[in-house]
């Protein structure tokens, strides 16, 4: 674990933080230097289109653009770079499966499984799909601490559950899931599964071939790259059954008004003109963290989650969710006081955090409550942090007696 007096000390190369006490990355990541320059340079004197121009500036940035995916391929383990497709972000991808494999895989009578922590974006596409086709979804419950309950899951999963998608660390409680297990279980009766990654790809290093997963996704903006931009890892062999998503430039092979082939995955669905400057981006925000290493991120997360969590639990009306062991995060709530009041206050002591249903009313129904505060951490976090959390949640608690 990282010592906390030493930390990252990486505040100087994210000039959105400064002295602001930032907790809000599971939302967003703030942004380095670097990867500002990166984009600045992408949309200034390197800028031109991609896959398009003969000219050298084109050719250029093409190159940018290609090298970008082999790399993103290289940070998760993929096999290949053609099993990466570049989407909007995690919730584009998601919908690109439901709609393009699961739309046209699944039949009357089939089932879906999700759990009860997921994200709406991994829940509502599966809806939307499901009345399309007729199946039916299915929910693994919690444990009592709130992970994913894998025994379950074992317990409930059937051969008519064709497709699985879960979190792999969940925004609301930081629970880390088991990923491997979860695809052996559902490998077990021939289902496939997807994982979003949105969580985890900032803070843990990720492996395709040692996860086993079929699907997996990420937004770039989470992982302190741009938002607009995120990516679709997929196995080749699924991608290539799997009709496009849109229609338009850069996906096709032939057009005629007669009929249209398709180009190959993953241009097959990569219709128009995409974010060139986000794939920039993205490609500068791995190399920025993978000089620091995920493992020592990972490390001094956890570090001030305990810290945070230790302090909080010696408050006597904060009611703590999720693990010990969460990672990044941690909501909570104070007893008898909105989690908006509680963020408007901490706002006024210069700390940011978030306060809702984090997109996630099904897990908010499931702990009893209507919102929570949520305390999420980044790379550019420090004591200073935790320290001033810990003194605004007094302050909240003084005011509302």
């Amino acid at each position: 674990m990282t010592d906390l007096a030493q930390g990252l000390r990486l505040r100087d190369d994210f000039p959105g933080v400064g002295d602001w006490h930032y907790l809000d990355s599971a939302a967003t990541a703030q942004k380095p230097q670097a990867v500002i320059d990166a984009i600045a340079s992408a949309y200034g004197a390197d800028y031109a289109t991609v896959h398009r121009g003969v000219y050298e500036r084109s050719a250029n940035m093409t190159l940018a653009y290609e090298a970008a995916r082999r790399k993103v391929a290289q940070f998760i383990g993929a096999a290949s770079d053609a099993e990466i497709t570049y989407v909007r972000g995690a919730t584009e991808g998601i919908n690109l499966v439901a709609h393009s494999w699961a739309g046209t895989q699944l039949k009357a009578g089939d089932r879906i499984l999700l759990s009860t922590l997921e994200h709406h974006s991994n829940i509502v596409p599966w809806q939307i799909v499901a009345e399309q086709v007729g199946a039916q979804i299915d929910v693994v419950p919690l444990t009592q601490d709130g992970c994913i309950d894998l025994d379950a899951m074992a317990a409930m999963i059937t051969p008519a559950h064709k497709m699985v998608a879960l979190a792999h660390v969940s925004n609301v409680l930081g629970s880390v899931l088991d990923c491997r297990r979860a695809a052996d279980i559902a490998h077990g009766v021939g289902a496939k599964i997807l994982i979003d990654g949105c969580q985890a790809v900032p803070r843990l290093a990720v492996d395709m071939a040692a996860l086993d997963c079929d699907f997996y996704v990420f937004s770039a903006h989470k992982l302190y790259g741009p938002t607009g931009i995120g990516v679709l890892w997929a196995r080749q062999e699924l991608l290539d059954v799997m009709p496009p998503y849109q229609g338009g430039g850069s996906m096709i092979d032939k057009v005629t008004f007669e009929k249209t082939s398709y180009a190959p995955a993953p241009t097959r669905f990569e219709a128009g003109t995409p974010h060139i400057t986000g794939v920039v981006g993205l490609s500068a925000a791995i190399d920025y963290v993978q000089a620091i290493g995920l493992d020592a991120i990972h490390a001094h997360e956890c570090a001030l989650v305990a810290k945070a969590r230790s302090a909080l639990e010696d408050l006597n009306s904060v009611r703590l969710f999720g693990p010990d062991t969460s990672a990044g995060i941690l909501s909570f709530e104070v007893q008898g006081v909105h989690p908006h009041d509680v963020g408007t206050i901490l706002d006024e002591g210069g700390v940011a955090i978030r306060a809702g249903h984090h997109c996630a009313q099904p897990l908010m129904n499931h702990l009893g409550v209507e919102a929570t505060a949520r305390a999420s951490f980044g790379l550019y976090s420090d004591e200073s942090d935790v320290d001033a959390l810990v003194q605004g949640l007094a302050r909240v608690r003084k005011i509302f007696g």
